[in-house]
């Protein structure tokens, strides 16, 4: 009986995770490649259909957002649906956006001149299920706006990035909340050079999850997951560390030549 009562529960939390947009441990999803950043969500994949909501202060952090978003779009941009990003303010340089694989022509960049418009403008966009992602830049927003986004979100099962103010630190109802900070670029051994994009990414808040916080870096190929002493962690490194040790930085000069 007991047995049963615990297979009961544990599927009916499965259902309320699946509900809430998480996928199944058996999902067939593709990995982002964010290793243990992925691992923190519940299942251990990134959720999608669903509102995660990033903020950032000063020009720094920004430009630093919208690279990291950047990366997560051309995964989640595997098939043929387009991206729309609300843009009031023209930070973005699309050509930059070809560093992380995206071509500029599968986004279709809408400018806003108020808060009001854009969030009415993400909303729609929202509600269509041709989209794959929909990227909102919108400073100010109140918990019932955010509420009416995560409705949007939860018929059409299309991914919403709300871009937003530090300083409003009120809750929103997301399921995610994302700090992306600058770092030094990652120069591997003996090249000089800017490097390759790296950042701290704070996952304040995921719901059902272990939030925490990672260095991570943008490669040629992808994202790469570093540890605070410097080690890389990979997913395949997680998922069996005592046959495969994390690789050092220095490893990667030799995968890149």
């Amino acid at each position: 009986m007991l047995t049963n009562k615990a297979e009961v529960i544990k599927r009916l939390q499965q259902d309320i995770l699946h509900l809430q947009g998480f996928k199944s441990k058996n999902s067939e999803e593709h990995l982002l490649g964010l290793g243990p950043v992925e691992a923190a969500f519940p299942n251990g994949i990134f959720a999608t259909g669903v509102i995660h909501e990033f903020v950032s202060e000063g020009s720094e952090e920004t430009a630093a957002t919208f690279g990291f978003v950047s990366g997560v779009l051309s995964k989640l941009m595997t098939d043929a649906r387009p991206c729309i990003w609300v843009c009031p303010s023209r930070n973005l340089f699309p050509l930059a956006l070809k560093k992380f694989n995206i071509e500029t022509t599968r986004i279709i960049f809408i400018e806003t001149a108020t808060d009001q418009e854009s969030l009415w403008v993400m909303e729609e966009a929202l509600k269509c299920d041709g989209i794959a992602v929909v990227v909102g830049e919108i400073p100010r927003i109140s918990f019932s706006q955010s509420r009416r986004l995560q409705l949007a979100v939860e018929k059409s099962k299309v991914t919403g990035f709300l871009l937003r103010s530090f300083k409003a630190q009120h809750v929103l109802a997301s399921v995610a909340k994302w700090h992306i900070s600058p770092l030094p670029g990652l120069c591997l051994d003996g090249m000089p050079g800017v490097g390759f994009p790296q950042w701290k990414v704070e996952l304040v808040k995921v719901r059902n999850g272990k939030p925490g916080s990672w260095k991570v870096a943008w490669m040629l190929e992808g994202f790469e997951v570093m540890g605070m002493d410097g080690e890389l962690l990979r997913q395949g490194d997680l998922l069996n560390p005592l046959q495969k040790p994390p690789l050092k930085a220095s490893h990667l000069q030799s995968k890149i030549i």
